[in-house]
């Protein structure tokens, strides 16, 4: 029995509590034409619970994308015998056949992440021989499957916020075009989550809790690759013993580095927020707007160091307006606990 089978099994024991799925549907994943039902990909033994089937592996990522506080359950499938091969910046390069899954979902309370959970959509990237495909699938009433939406959708999801009141969410479901607003590189689409900073940190498997290059490296999921520990590693947010400039750096790289990156689709701005952007001009520090307009909100820099509140880059990141707000895909409402953070951050700037 190979290693990766065995460490497969292994895994699996630990994260299921029944009988294995049939098998993930690799004619499926690399047919020309999406299926029309997630379930036609057989990637969840149990769809409610979000439970993998085999060979299918949960991940998750230091610091995520903000998308209107949903909670995502992330994961990856490499066909048998095939490897992602180690990239040191930018997404690792995965083979043919391979799919990156997330569901987004709300818990009826938000300060209550693991109970009443509804599932709301689950966004698929597939490799096929020449490119990246995306797809959304919408979970239906019961959860027990997703239909295709090609054309999106809208959803109105009422919870109960942090704060205990009522939350509104004006929910959207990408068309498949619109997936290419965010995953493009070079005109191509192309994943953003899975590179060496963000997932280069402990995953807890049902109980045992293992770094996560470490279990795709055991698992042969992964070639090339150091040892975890001597690999970049993201800094995440949220955690306030960390360095402030590294959290806030963290938090744009993930949110807006997609596009704001020299090959993006954003790249005509010169405002480049990889959190390894070295050039402090090229990252916004007293860096003017390429073209001053309403985006600028008056302002005069991106980032006006001691001024937050004089600073585009805040001032586009509480705006709702369409023409106005950035991230302008993904979101319906401020990460206003972010733009808390940031705000030191810009503060704090000498």
């Amino acid at each position: 029995m190979g290693i990766r089978l065995f460490i497969t099994i292994i895994v699996l024991c630990m994260l299921t509590t029944g009988a294995f799925a049939e098998p993930v549907n690799d004619k499926a994943l690399v047919a020309a034409k999406p299926a029309r039902l997630l379930s036609l990909y057989n990637f969840f033994s149990d769809p409610p619970a979000q439970t993998p089937s085999d060979g299918v592996l949960p991940y998750d990522l230091v610091t995520p994308l903000f998308s209107d506080y949903a909670s995502k359950f992330r994961f990856v499938y490499i066909p048998a015998g095939k490897s992602a091969d180690y990239r040191d910046s930018g997404v690792f390069e995965f083979p043919v056949g391979t799919a990156l899954i997330k569901t987004f979902a709300y818990p009826a309370d938000l300060r209550r992440s693991k109970k009443a959970v509804r599932l709301i959509e689950t966004r698929l990237l597939i490799r096929h021989e020449t490119d990246w495909k995306a797809w959304p699938y919408v979970w239906n009433e019961d959860m027990s499957d997703a239909q295709l939406k090609l054309a999106g959708r809208r959803m109105e999801i009422a919870v109960t916020g942090f704060d205990g009141k009522p939350l509104h969410i004006d929910y959207a479901v990408p068309n498949a075009n619109q997936c290419k607003g965010c995953h493009a590189l070079d005109k191509a689409v192309v994943p953003i989550g899975p590179t060496v900073r963000n997932l280069n940190h402990d995953f807890n498997y049902s109980g045992a809790v293992k770094n996560q290059l470490r279990m795709w490296i055991d698992l042969e999921l992964l070639a090339g690759a150091r040892d975890p520990q001597d690999l970049p590693a993201a800094t995440d947010w949220q955690d306030i013993s960390q360095p402030l400039n590294d959290r806030a750096r963290s938090y744009l790289d993930v949110n807006c580095a997609h596009c704001h990156r020299r090959q993006g689709p954003a790249s005509n701005s010169g405002l480049f927020l990889e959190a390894w952007e070295e050039d402090r001009v090229a990252w916004g520090y007293r860096k003017r707007p390429v073209a001053a307009g309403r985006g600028s909100g008056g302002f005069e820099f991106d980032i006006d160091p001691g001024n937050a509140e004089g600073s585009i880059l805040i001032y586009r990141m509480k705006s709702l307006d369409p023409g106005i707000m950035m991230p302008e895909l993904g979101r319906s409402m401020a990460h206003k606990e972010a733009i808390i953070m940031l705000e030191e951050w810009i503060n704090g700037l000498k």
